[in-house]
């Protein structure tokens, strides 16, 4: 049995400030790891001090932190995969429990859950966003984690490896936690401690830029997930409006056996129309999402489970 190979993934624009504390702390809490430092087009000197740190540097030219993930899934191989931010936010430090937690139960993912240090760690409009989103997450899918936008996360070769990444922005993090939900994949939190970036350093994220898209990401993946339920729902909606709309109609032709007016019985009908195809859309498409789902899962189990040895 040997021990499992582990990839340290940290996804960097912009940070020369705290790269180098990225890179030495991680290096720190897993000796045995290779760090790999994806640059997506910054403008200081981050990749001179991440090589200078005894990282390995590679480069995205896409821009977006979705892109890099997807780019660092495809290309680089390991049994167990620790992605963090390159803003030395995150505690390298808690690395080796989240290893841990992966291969003794184990898991396909562990997610960081962040509990902030400094009040400036953890600004409090990002605080209300993750709350709002997280909740959302949870009424639409019927679970979720307590820190859905954490960058701070341990994979499974097999998560990585059958997770599409379709996202091209701040929101992957949605999308991998909704890759988990819909295939059941087991996974676990473990608290760790969030820092404030050090002196120098600059936030990427747009309080509501990037809420809005995490925003329409949930949205649109559960329109894409949950069909049936997404399309059946404004179906129920059109049917009730057109039954709302036809009780006066019904009323009068019942007392004079005429209809008055066309254009309301007209609109009517559209809507039942309009209600009914919505409904066999979503059965179609839920019929397709099930098949692709299957494919997942089975693109997902042509890896083995994680565990202490490979």
């Amino acid at each position: 049995m040997t021990p499992p190979t582990i990839a340290v993934l940290l996804p960097c624009y912009n940070e020369a400030a705290a790269i180098a504390q990225t890179v030495a702390g991680f290096r720190a809490a897993l000796p045995d790891a290779t760090i790999y430092v994806y640059d997506n087009n910054s403008s200081d000197d981050t990749i001179a001090v991440a090589r200078a740190a005894g990282a390995v540097v590679r480069s995205e030219r896409i821009q977006g932190k979705g892109n890099v993930v997807r780019r660092m899934f495809a290309d680089i191989d390991a049994d167990v995969y620790v992605m963090a931010d390159g803003d030395a936010t995150y505690d390298a430090a808690s690395a080796p429990a989240l290893v841990a937690r992966l291969l003794d139960e184990p898991c396909d993912m562990v997610v960081g859950s962040r509990v902030s240090q400094v009040q400036e760690s953890y600004r409090r409009g990002h605080r209300f966003g993750n709350a709002l989103l997280t909740g959302m997450l949870a009424r639409l899918f019927g679970r979720s984690f307590t820190d859905i936008l954490s960058g701070y996360r341990v994979f499974s070769r097999r998560f990585v490896k059958s997770f599409p990444s379709l996202s091209a922005g701040f929101e992957i993090e949605t999308e991998i936690s909704v890759h988990a939900l819909e295939l059941k994949m087991p996974c676990a939190e473990v608290e760790t401690p969030y820092f404030a970036r050090p002196e120098g350093s600059q936030s990427k994220l747009s309080t509501y830029g990037d809420g809005f898209r995490i925003l329409r990401t949930i949205l649109t993946l559960y329109r894409i997930e949950r069909p049936l339920l997404f399309f059946g729902a404004i179906g129920a909606l059109l049917a009730a409006l057109a039954v709302g709309l036809s009780v006066p109609l019904a009323i009068t032709y019942m007392h004079t056996h005429l209809v008055p007016r066309f254009p309301t019985a007209i609109l009517i009908t559209g809507l039942m129309i309009i209600a009914a195809l919505c409904g066999f859309a979503g059965l179609i498409l839920d019929t397709v999402v099930r098949g692709r789902r299957e494919v997942r899962r089975l693109a997902y189990l042509t890896h083995p489970a994680p565990s202490g040895g490979a």
